[in-house]
């Protein structure tokens, strides 16, 4: 996890997260035995070329951020085993979760960071590294007061784009309408990215993105879920 402190004088960062909950006995052993494996040490990766060594292939870079408890992450890698998968997850019950659900399902193609993508992204992705990035279900901070604490924001959409290759993609999903029309403001009016579907538009759920038990309980309850697709340009 991350444990940067603010300077003294500096202003205090705002986080689109909040840390909660507790590691199941399961989950720790996971985290013991599967971490020193599946695990990534933000500095380590900070070296060149690091991301290339790190996986048994050299297919497509994709890193997803805020895998909750890693279901939809792990599902997707088990049906694309070629493709290398990076996730990113502050919450340390999420992580230990996804290392025992790839231990149960023998998937090899994941590595994992847990710490704040904010800090670390500029620091471990070298420019044009990542094939796609994918942000599903973050946090939507539905209060006004606390809207500046959503993660997607025109710096970090921009910051994004440093890191995804020309061509690459940006996969959005979320299941509140206010927070989804607040992504298509951000990322339609960044230079870098374009709507695949057309400025205001979105996607159908793309056949490779699995429908979490979240999302099928949200839609029951009537929530609308929204896709977006953007391509670097």
């Amino acid at each position: 996890m991350s444990t940067q402190a603010t300077q003294p004088g500096a202003p205090r960062r705002i986080r689109s997260f909040v840390r909660r909950g507790r590691l199941t006995d399961s989950q720790q052993r996971a985290m013991a035995e599967q971490w020193p494996r599946f695990g990534v040490d933000p500095r380590a990766a900070e070296a060149p070329g690091f991301w290339d060594g790190a996986f048994d292939s050299q297919g497509p870079l994709t890193l997803e951020i805020g895998f909750g408890m890693g279901q939809s992450l792990l599902a997707m890698a088990a049906a694309d085993p070629e493709r290398r998968f990076v996730g990113v997850e502050v919450h340390e019950p999420g992580v230990g979760a996804l290392l025992a659900g790839m231990t149960n399902a023998g998937v090899h193609n994941i590595r994992v960071l847990a710490a704040d993508v904010t800090e670390v992204l500029p620091r471990v992705f070298e420019p044009g590294q990542l094939d796609r990035v994918q942000i599903f279900f973050p946090d939507p901070w539905p209060k006004k007061r606390h809207q500046k604490r959503r993660l997607i924001q025109p710096g970090f959409v921009a910051l994004l784009a440093e890191r995804v290759r020309r061509g690459g993609e940006l996969w959005l999903a979320t299941d509140w309408q206010p927070y989804a029309q607040h992504m298509i403001a951000v990322v339609d009016a960044a230079p870098a990215w374009e709507n695949v579907a057309g400025p205001g538009g979105t996607v159908v759920r793309p056949q490779a993105r699995p429908e979490t038990r979240f999302e099928a309980r949200g839609r029951r309850h009537g929530h609308e879920v929204t896709d977006l697709c953007y391509r670097r340009v």
